[in-house]
């Protein structure tokens, strides 16, 4: 196996997330479905970049059975709650010390990556790919292929660090080395990808 010279971030669930602990049950129910296995569709074509954001408002209060106003102004804090997982903060800050090129390789839509590249941590990176600014999305193949082919990046020598199996699996077909992100043991997780990238 290469050294690793690149790594690659996903976004939701590995840098940034959701505190449970500070939203009322309500609230973390009516994003339950972010924790399927498969994404409904209307949330899949929202990262894409396909529906805007007053359509995805409509499927979301359809899929809650809410109305359209709680609908938008949840998903409006949704966006504006979002902080930095801090182990994986810590983590990015010492690999850029180190000299490793950093990118973004994750599903988002307009409105969120919006708000995310205007937090600290996100000038770390050398660059991203976006699904909503591509039209595509993981685990889609071409857009692993948009990210190595704008930045010449080995696949050989990336890591791509994600918390859904089927976005490592993809990468890992494609060459790349994968590392599945638990976001529940994040300190744990990113003390193993700092002896996995810095220490061999």
């Amino acid at each position: 196996m290469k050294p690793i010279v690149n790594v690659v971030f996903d976004l939701g669930g590995v840098l940034f997330s959701r505190d449970p602990r500070k939203f009322e049950p309500e609230f973390i129910e009516y994003f339950s479905y972010i924790h399927l296995p498969q994404m409904p569709r209307f949330w899949e074509d929202y990262d894409r970049g396909v529906v805007s954001f007053d359509e995805v408002v409509t499927s979301v209060a359809d899929y809650n059975n809410s109305s359209r106003e709680l609908a938008e102004s949840n998903i409006r804090r949704s966006i504006v709650t979002q902080e930095a997982i801090v182990p994986t903060a810590e983590l990015i800050t010492k690999l850029r010390e180190a000299g490793l090129r950093l990118f973004v390789l994750s599903n988002m839509s307009r409105e969120f990556i919006d708000f995310l590249r205007e937090q600290p941590v996100y000038r770390l990176f050398d660059g991203d790919v976006v699904s909503c600014e591509e039209g595509v999305i993981k685990p889609e193949a071409e857009i692993y292929n948009l990210l190595t082919e704008r930045y010449n990046l080995d696949p050989s020598e990336t890591l791509f660090i994600d918390d859904r199996k089927a976005n490592i699996d993809a990468a890992e077909a494609l060459g790349w080395q994968g590392y599945l992100f638990t976001t529940a043991k994040a300190k744990e997780c990113c003390e193993e990808l700092h002896e996995l990238i810095l220490k061999k």
